[in-house]
């Protein structure tokens, strides 16, 4: 579903008022049930993103992630070679994602006039922790199919609703300018005002027959339904998937088989997958303790104290390494500023360890054997490397845009396990300085090659001459 288009322009512009709705007391119900008008927009936002992390719990998608995601070298080199730990990181990320919509949710369910939907926030809570699902909330995966099916309309709709209502924003200042412009004889300038006049009428009766089709005109208490049930089934996928409650092993099956999906059971005050209060997973330095599901994995995702993440480092090294990449890619290129700029990048950690690397190599460099080594070496290193910086910063820079608009979950299939946010610190940096031996070893072969060739060829025309 193509969202982005339309949705950077309205999430910055209605950000303020949903904020207000997120916490601000619950207004007066009257009678009559109001629609959500503008805040469709965002509920279209929330149902993409809810969509998004439903597809992301796909059989196909959770055996990639087991298969392809925790299995990167870079991953297994320098985060953890522990695939129940790496498990753990995915699921409390997913769960932490849907946090995050839930909180949203909560907040348009305060204008609901359902008593049920009202107590979203904790009937949420209560059915994340116990399992407890007394609306019976939770949807088959055939019923989760319909309801996206029916909600990618809404989307679809809304949108199509967005770009109308601009399309008539910008006749209606044409009107104005028209109305204020001189530069028309009389005549001509009551016509092209009709002209304007007659498209804003026939745009208005457009934009009245979409505002009916989409969310625009629904009520709060059936767009609220609607995200509910999707946010309660998308937690019972994640915790079936990842075999919470069920006494599972701590990893993936090889291939989830059809039966793999979200069932009510036959109790429809109760879902199967919980059997009881659930305990967080055991890091390294902490203590077993009992913790509510949501509390369980946002523990989970505190970077130990020996990785990138808990020194606030992940986001440097991540541009560090892609400025590498690019030098070591074209060596020949590499001026002396370049060179500088990216030593001046160094924290002073590596600084040591690369000067201690350094010391006894002598300033000659005109080895191609050993320059065809080196060149090789940094092409290992940055085959397994380069990936995690890459996801480091894609995962960074969506989710910096999301929090700027409304603190939502990023929509992106990059986990913080695939990136520099969980990487063990020493390891890294022993990575980099490698990095930048190499580097300074093929950087000054290039320039005494060229030099080489500058001065035979002065020569030559020195004889010639």
């Amino acid at each position: 579903m193509a969202l982005e288009t339309w949705l950077i322009k309205v999430k910055s512009r209605i950000s303020h008022g949903f904020d207000s709705v997120v916490t601000s007391t619950p207004i007066p119900r009257s009678s009559k049930k109001c629609t959500v008008g503008v805040l469709g927009f965002e509920v279209a936002s929330l149902m993409s993103k809810l969509f998004h992390l439903w597809q992301s719990l796909s059989d196909k998608n959770v055996v990639r992630l087991r298969n392809e995601s925790v299995s990167l070298e870079g991953v297994r080199k320098i985060v953890s070679n522990d695939e129940s730990f790496l498990l753990g990181l995915a699921c409390a990320e997913m769960a932490e994602n849907l946090r995050l919509l839930a909180k949203s949710v909560s907040g348009l369910s305060k204008r609901c006039q359902d008593p049920n939907l009202r107590r979203f926030e904790r009937l949420f809570d209560e059915f994340a922790d116990s399992g407890h699902d007394s609306n019976r909330w939770v949807l088959s995966c055939k019923d989760m199919e319909a309801q996206n099916r029916k909600m990618d309309r809404f989307v679809t709709s809304t949108a199509t609703l967005y770009k109308e209502m601009e399309e008539l924003s910008v006749l209606e200042s044409s009107l104005r300018k028209a109305l204020q412009g001189s530069e028309y004889e009389s005549t001509t300038k009551e016509q092209k005002v009709m002209d304007i006049q007659q498209k804003i009428f026939w745009q208005k009766q457009e934009v009245k027959s979409l505002k009916e089709k989409s969310l625009w005109n629904r009520s709060f208490d059936a767009v609220v339904s609607l995200l509910a049930k999707s946010v309660f089934t998308v937690l019972a996928r994640i915790k079936l998937v990842y075999g919470i409650g069920h006494g599972y092993p701590t990893s993936l099956p090889r291939s989830l088989s059809a039966s793999a999906t979200v069932h009510p059971t036959d109790n429809p005050s109760t879902c199967t997958f919980v059997s009881g209060p659930l305990k967080s997973t055991k890091l390294e330095g902490t203590k077993d303790s009992i913790y509510g599901f949501f509390e369980s994995n946002s523990k989970l995702l505190n970077p130990p104290p020996t990785t990138l993440g808990a020194a606030a480092l992940a986001l440097h090294y991540a541009n560090l390494i892609l400025v590498m990449e690019k030098m070591i890619k074209s060596p020949q290129l590499v001026g002396v500023d370049a060179r500088d700029d990216l030593y001046a990048m160094l924290p002073s950690s590596i600084r040591s360890m690369l000067r201690a690397r350094l010391k006894g190599v002598g300033f000659s460099a005109s080895d191609p054997v050993l320059a065809g080594e080196w060149s090789d070496a940094l092409g290992r290193i940055l085959n397994w490397l380069s990936p995690l910086a890459h996801n480091m910063i894609r995962w960074q820079s969506e989710r910096n845009f999301e929090q700027q608009q409304q603190n939502l979950v990023p929509k992106t299939n990059v986990l913080l396990l695939q990136t520099l946010f969980f990487a063990n610190k020493e390891k890294t940096e022993a990575a980099i300085t490698e990095l930048l031996v190499g580097l300074n070893y093929i950087w000054r072969f290039e320039r005494e090659m060229t030099a080489k060739a500058l001065f035979e060829c002065a020569n030559f025309h020195g004889v010639l001459h």
